[in-house]
């Protein structure tokens, strides 16, 4: 009843973009002073290390995860309602669309929501390489990538209703999510404790999570409460960079909503974590090679993400939350191609075994 309220005194454009400012405003704040990152968490797994990095993610996945079923357990929400669960998907998307994701990850130093926090900081790698990553997304979408995309994407579709959601497809009770949930929390609580780390670490871990689950709760209050078809969402960053960067570039031409206000809410929560703990810094490039490199990366994760569905938020942890099969694939592939190239690409190497040490440099 509140909600309608606002929406007949600011609009639903209006509410839906600043709903998305805040929601993403705290995301970027915690992700900030977390170092949540999945390409740390993914680089430390496969060299043996099981650091703080592995923790946080597993931390931001796993009560994403739980709070999510919890809501939907409980009938607050509904997420069969979802992209994810309500329209088809392409598997074949999700693992080629993933694996590069996972490629560009690592080669430009940052998933692209990490790329977005880090810019916010004042890294201008990260900046440059987050406009490209948005320009290769668009070209994805509406440009000369998308014919690319969609014959990939067309390879392998599964319908909606076909195993769209893993736990119906194995005909699990509905309260398995959140015991998933759980268990997937128990192992950040065991690498956490394993890496001595503290109380207020993991609750900055754990606030990132919560996000993914306010996202769920606000957009689907809105389509409930709005009289325009307002799809439910949660965050993503590989649609909203590109619908940011044409609203910088053109008149916008159709309705605006939570993505709009996402990627500028994440710099700016970022921008103000950064600010409060004395970690604003110009950084630059360190040579060409360098720049060759994170401009590769951004392009593949560009192409990647939106091949997938969804970046490493996107897919990885906002539709894993709702146990969507094709996310689960994507997420899969990611952390596959992050720690291939990682061996290839950084330490020279074929393969290497999780839990075997090697002398390369801390990634974090």
């Amino acid at each position: 009843m509140y909600l309608v309220s606002l929406i007949d005194l600011f609009g639903e454009s209006t509410l839906a973009v600043a709903g998305g400012f805040l929601i993403g405003a705290l995301f970027g704040f915690f992700a900030q002073r977390s170092r949540f990152c999945l390409r740390s968490a993914v680089i430390t797994f496969s060299r043996g290390r099981h650091d703080h990095t592995l923790a946080v993610w597993l931390f931001v996945f796993a009560i994403a995860v739980t709070g999510t079923q919890l809501l939907d357990y409980t009938g607050i929400i509904d997420v069969s309602q979802t992209k994810f669960l309500a329209s088809a998907g392409s598997m074949s998307g999700a693992i080629i669309g993933g694996l590069l994701f996972g490629i560009g990850m690592v080669l430009s130093r940052g998933c692209c929501s990490r790329l977005l926090v880090l810019s916010a900081t004042g890294n201008l790698r990260a900046l440059l390489s987050g406009l490209i990553f948005a320009v290769a997304a668009q070209a994805s979408l509406h440009g000369a990538l998308s014919p690319l995309r969609d014959w990939l994407a067309a390879l392998w579709i599964i319908p909606a209703n076909d195993g769209a959601n893993m736990l119906d497809a194995a005909g699990l009770p509905g309260w398995s999510g959140i015991a998933i949930g759980l268990v997937w929390l128990a192992a950040g609580i065991h690498f956490a404790r394993r890496n001595a780390i503290g109380i207020k670490l993991a609750m900055q871990a754990g606030l990132v999570g919560l996000t993914i689950v306010a996202g769920w709760l606000f957009t689907y209050a809105m389509s409930i409460s709005s009289f325009s078809i307002i799809p439910v969402k949660s965050l993503t960053f590989t649609g909203p960079s590109a619908d940011t960067l044409m609203l910088f570039l053109v008149r916008p031409a159709r309705h605006l909503g939570f993505n709009i206000g996402l990627v500028p809410g994440v710099f700016a929560g970022s921008f103000l974590a950064a600010w409060l703990a004395g970690e604003l810094k110009l950084q630059g490039w360190q040579g060409g090679h360098s720049m060759k490199r994170y401009l590769l990366g951004a392009t593949l994760m560009g192409f990647g993400g939106m091949l997938a569905g969804g970046c490493a938020v996107g897919a990885g942890v906002t539709g894993g939350s709702v146990f969507a099969l094709v996310a689960w694939a994507a997420l899969f592939a990611i952390w596959i191609g992050a720690m291939a190239t990682d061996c290839i690409v950084d330490r020279n190497a074929i393969c290497i075994l999780p839990g075997r040490a090697d002398k390369a440099q801390n990634p974090s």
